[in-house]
């Protein structure tokens, strides 16, 4: 019931609801693991991969409906130009739902005592990304111990490397996901979204008045990043039902291939310029 209360096709005209659904999504899933799971000895440990395992649970129908409509346009419409601005009312519909994710994840994680604890690895990830010549003083600044220890990136140039590269990576990876089950792509996104979450909390060191600074702060380059991650799901997506319907016996299938390897692109480029942005707007700014 809950994983399809907004139809994707009414997510295409209205798509800030989904911004609500996202924090609905968010905050239920946060609930149920610390309902459930809090007093375990063992799963306890792993809330923060548990908290997006709901996520995708009640994600994954939306996700692969959607997907399946992208997918029926490439069949009925012709046209790049035509085609992309289709795409772009999915591409929105998913993207505020990513920011409903971010907004309810960074809330409960300063409102709730001991939030952090709903977080660890993806703090863990945020100071093997941010702060990796100091990761073991940076989780346990926050709370987490580990032995990891890695060594970091000095100048601009290296760092646009170091993000791009690892953006690409998860692009890739989000590619795959899509690739193998439609909708399979929603959990990088989700975790994503954890991710920056966690970010946030640390950014606003925990004070609910600080978190519309923290979200924008993040959103500059974040959602041009996580946009062409999206655009990557939707390209693994669209080939995927395709597939599934045996469209690959058509001659419009290879149709649908060219406009995969045209999202794709557009999805690198967009994650080369998101790393420009991270680099050296973001900071002049914060």
């Amino acid at each position: 019931m809950l994983e399809m209360l907004i139809n994707p096709k009414k997510a295409q005209k209205r798509s800030w609801e989904m911004f609500f659904i996202g924090l609905l999504y968010g905050s239920l899933s946060i609930f149920l693991v610390n309902w459930i799971f809090a007093q375990d000895p063992v799963l306890s440990k792993y809330s923060g991969i548990l908290i997006v395992t709901f996520c995708v649970m009640f994600s994954t129908p939306f996700m692969y409906y959607m997907i399946k409509l992208e997918e029926e346009k490439n069949i009925r419409y012709e046209g790049m130009l035509r085609i992309l601005k289709e795409h772009s009312k999915a591409i929105f519909a998913f993207l505020w739902l990513f920011v409903g994710f971010i907004v309810a994840f960074s809330f409960w994680y300063i409102v709730l005592s001991g939030g952090n604890l709903n977080f660890k690895v993806q703090i863990e990830t945020f100071c093997q990304i941010n702060k990796p010549n100091n990761f073991n003083d940076c989780v346990a600044q926050y709370g987490i111990k580990s032995p990891i220890r890695t060594t970091g990136f000095a100048s601009a140039k290296d760092r646009i490397v170091s993000i791009f590269s690892n953006n690409v990576y998860v692009l890739i990876f989000t590619l795959v996901f899509s690739l193998i089950f439609g909708a399979g792509a929603i959990f990088v996104l989700a975790w994503n979204a954890s991710v920056i979450a966690a970010a946030i909390g640390i950014f606003t060191k925990s004070k609910i008045t600080d978190l519309p600074i923290g979200v924008t702060r993040y959103m500059i380059h974040g959602l041009p990043e996580i946009a062409a991650y999206f655009i990557g799901a939707l390209a693994g997506g669209i080939v995927s039902v395709a597939i599934i319907k045996h469209d690959i016996h058509n001659e419009k299938f290879w149709g649908i291939l060219q406009d995969a390897l045209n999202l794709i692109i557009i999805a690198v480029v967009i994650l080369f310029i998101s790393a420009l942005i991270e680099v050296f707007i973001t900071p002049a700014l914060f």
